[in-house]
């Protein structure tokens, strides 16, 4: 499955049939129904880019993409969250994160060994605690169309904004974050289990945030943008980090 993850990640628009040839030239001796299958338990999709870890349901109200033609032109302006899926030496794990699009700045992460919606809704909280945007930009995934997730951002008078279906191109700027994460952290360190993967997220967030430089940003850090053109004269409270996990021995 780190294999799959990792050739995702570099190409996804490989769907089964040409995952299941390139494992094989690989020399993995593997059939398209365990690759089917595998992909399916991650959330992997290849028929477009997007990753379907966050399924829709028909119950919930979807909202309009907002962001179209739109100019993002301060912090603050449109936060966005997403999940991916983190692969561990046994198992995973799935991670959640908000972030602030002008700036690139992650305003909170959670982890989760399962895809409910409650850690969604921690990183919400822990991001809002910081700031509040005017638009908040997710998938039609049912963690961002629950009631719990969408009422807060109703009791904050925020507008809400989701991705068209199928289009990967809505939440850029945070699928180029899972790229960051999974090429610069997660698949360099081989987590052996989930406080391992925590405490390397942290190194990684906290990192990503003040360290390093963002060509696009004229070389400076997420940080910097965010802080020094919203917060500027105002305390700065760290990135909110975290843990939702269910069923732990």
């Amino acid at each position: 499955m780190k294999l799959i993850d990792r050739q995702y990640t570099e190409m996804p628009f490989y769907g089964v049939p040409r995952m299941t040839a390139w494992l094989r030239r690989q020399g993995y001796r593997v059939n398209r129904k365990r690759i089917a299958r595998l992909m399916r338990t991650m959330g992997l999709e290849g028929i477009t880019p997007k990753k379907r870890l966050s399924k829709p349901n028909r119950e919930h109200t979807v909202y309009p993409y907002l962001l179209k033609n739109v100019e993002v032109t301060k912090p603050g302006q449109v936060f966005c969250a997403d999940i991916t899926y983190i692969p561990m030496r046994k198992g995973f794990i799935y991670l959640t994160a908000v972030m602030d699009w002008y700036s690139r700045h992650v305003l909170s992460w959670k982890v989760s060994l399962t895809l409910d919606a409650a850690f969604c809704v921690e990183a919400l909280k822990d991001a809002l605690a910081i700031a509040i945007p005017e638009i908040f930009n997710t998938d039609q995934g049912s963690q961002f169309t629950s009631k719990d997730f969408i009422g807060i951002l109703q009791q904050h008078n925020v507008a809400i904004s989701m991705d068209g279906k199928g289009r990967v191109f809505d939440n850029i700027f945070i699928e180029r974050l899972w790229r960051t994460v999974k090429w610069e952290e997660v698949y360099l360190k081989d987590y052996a289990n989930v406080g391992e993967a925590i405490r390397g997220l942290s190194d990684f967030f906290r990192c990503y945030n003040e360290e390093r430089l963002h060509s696009a940003l004229g070389n400076r850090t997420p940080y910097e943008v965010y802080y020094g053109e919203v917060a500027a004269s105002q305390p700065t409270p760290k990135t909110e980090e975290g843990i939702h996990l269910k069923h732990v021995s």
